[in-house]
């Protein structure tokens, strides 16, 4: 999985303005089946998985008793005994082993991590690309369904998601035919635009699209709410772990907030320059690099509540030196459809 190939800058613009191939297969894949699959999933994730049908996923999240995230993550329902759950990679382990310690319920839980390749084909070319490859009708799949496809003659998952803040498909099939797909679906693609794209431009990409990055973006430290991932969170389905302390915290106001911001003038922030406020430390960024898009110097940062309103200004030290940064709206860029 190379940061690049050709470069992250022509990388990034390709997927914005025809496509980007990646292999994303460092990402984990369980496996949960049997009669009470549904009752695990809804004790484990925030999110109502009840609402699912066969062929829809959600984006959803692990959570800590005290409300913090264990992991956000994929919830994919093929049947009422049958879910997949796509999480981060380097939580895989982490992951399955909360997963399992907490299920009390008649379903089994495979780590099937290993078996599965997964390839993301993003930007507005991606059903163009995809679709001689299949005799599955690609444009029926909304956005958050899937279906079972053959993709050049292979079983395969095809999958209306992403990661880029473009329209696109992730695949997942065995991990035997890993080569021949990569291949086949560049050679397809390249007469139209379609370039590799490494973890340099899927993150200048998700970053820009203001979808979070486990690890920088939230953690163990961090809430759903404090994220702004409220929405996520369901607190009308029934009981779920992590629910109390954030039912209590929404109750009582979370005292920090994600914010997105700009740089007023030239500098960069990058990940993990502090922050501050009127001369005072309050964090630091949590994600930050160019927006290849938009051309601005962009950024993720936690800031009191009372100091999170767009238009604030606060100060990123870059290099030793406090540089003017502004809060903005969020997500930096949406795609038109």
């Amino acid at each position: 999985m190379p940061v690049e190939y050709s470069g992250i800058a022509k990388e990034h613009v390709a997927v914005r303005t025809t496509a980007g191939l990646f292999d994303v297969s460092h990402m984990g894949e369980f496996e949960i089946r049997g009669p009470e699959a549904l009752d695990l999933i809804q004790f484990v994730t925030t999110n109502d998985a009840s609402n699912l049908i066969d062929g829809q996923a959600q984006y959803s999240s692990l959570v800590y008793p005290h409300g913090t995230v264990v992991d956000d993550l994929l919830v994919y329902r093929h049947n009422p005994e049958h879910f997949m759950l796509v999480v981060n990679a380097a939580n895989i382990d982490k992951d399955f082993e909360w997963i399992t310690s907490h299920n009390r319920t008649d379903a089994t839980v495979d780590n099937v991590s290993a078996e599965f390749t997964l390839l993301a084909v993003q930007g507005p070319k991606a059903l163009e690309i995809l679709q001689p490859l299949t005799s599955v009708q690609l444009a029926g799949i909304k956005s958050y369904h899937f279906t079972e496809a053959k993709i050049l003659g292979v079983d395969a998952i095809a999958s209306r998601t992403g990661y880029t803040g473009e329209d696109g498909f992730e695949l997942y099939f065995a991990a035997r035919h890993s080569e021949a797909v990569w291949n086949g679906i560049l050679e397809a693609g390249a007469p139209r635009g379609l370039l590799p794209a490494g973890l340099g431009a899927r993150n200048t990409l998700r970053l820009e699209a203001r979808m979070l990055l486990y690890g920088n973006d939230m953690d163990g430290t961090t809430t759903l709410l404090e994220a702004g991932l409220g929405s996520i969170v369901k607190f009308e389905k029934p009981e779920f772990i992590g629910r109390d302390a954030l039912l209590k915290q929404k109750q009582e106001g979370v005292k920090r907030r994600l914010i997105g911001f700009e740089m007023t003038g030239r500098e960069i922030a990058r990940d993990h320059y502090p922050v501050f406020l009127e001369n005072r430390e309050v964090g630091q960024v949590t994600s930050g690099s160019p927006s290849i898009t938009l051309k601005k110097n962009i950024g993720l940062a936690y800031l009191p509540s009372d100091r999170a309103s767009i238009g604030t200004s606060f100060q990123v030290q870059v290099r030793n030196k406090l540089s003017e940064a502004r809060i903005v709206r969020t997500p930096f860029y949406k795609r038109t459809e």
